[in-house]
């Protein structure tokens, strides 16, 4: 990680955790922190038992630094165990795994953002001084799914080739995280009507919720151009 251009962001953080079990990441991130704040007191854990250790013994970071993937950890159990431990720390999640449903399922289990691996120090930067801000980070490109609204090749997959052409707009909708609401006022329909349509997609696709629809969609477009199989896989664990 290059860091030498990130200025400080402002003296707001003092304490903070690093969660990474790989030494070299974890101390380009110390250094890289070092530099957007002003004299932080910075601790490193390998593992999450390390991390919920230095929770127990007293130290109450800020800002927790979190790597999915850990060696005592399957699946996103790991941040949920810190999120309790540590309820009032601004957990940022670091990794190199990600999907837009896996990034949307940390922030709705109150991470304050998510960063990828291969972020650049003035990325760093931008990300902490919106997280200090009490805002949420989220690149763009995790923000909504990434293939464009109105794309038809999505469809030609054999199960979503069977949705009607109001069930194919709705299931784009959903997966840019809209709710019932505002599905219903983009697409000119009553609310129950939406709600009609959705339970009879979830049929159609074979699944029980919305989130295991999301799922589906984005192992075709994986499968189609491209993706991340091993988050969609860490989500379900």
């Amino acid at each position: 990680m290059e860091h030498a251009s990130a200025p400080a962001v402002r003296d707001v953080v003092s304490d903070i955790l690093i969660v990474d079990d790989h030494p070299l990441y974890s101390d380009a991130l110390e250094s890289a922190l070092e530099i957007v704040f002003e004299a932080p007191t910075i601790r490193k854990a390998r593992n999450l038992a390390d991390a919920l250790n230095e929770a127990k013994s007293g130290f109450d970071p800020e800002l927790v630094m979190f790597d999915l993937k850990l060696p005592d950890v399957s699946g996103i159990s790991g941040f949920e165990s810190l999120r309790e431990q540590l309820p009032e720390a601004k957990i940022l999640v670091v990794s190199s795994l990600a999907s837009f449903d896996l990034v949307q399922s940390l922030l709705k289990r109150g991470a304050c953002g998510f960063l990828p691996k291969d972020t650049s120090a003035n990325g760093l930067r931008a990300a902490l001084a919106d997280v200090v801000a009490g805002r949420t980070y989220v690149p763009k490109d995790y923000q909504t799914p990434d293939y464009a609204p109105e794309a038809t090749e999505l469809f030609d997959h054999p199960k979503l080739a069977e949705l009607t052409p109001q069930q194919k707009r709705i299931m784009r909708l959903i997966c840019r995280g809209k709710p019932n609401k505002q599905i219903a006022y983009e697409l000119s329909l009553a609310e129950a009507t939406v709600k009609a349509h959705i339970t009879a997609l979830l049929r159609r696709l074979g699944v029980h919720n919305r989130t295991q629809a999301v799922v589906l969609v984005e192992g075709v477009i994986a499968s189609q151009r491209g993706g991340e199989p091993e988050a969609r896989a860490f989500l379900m664990q």
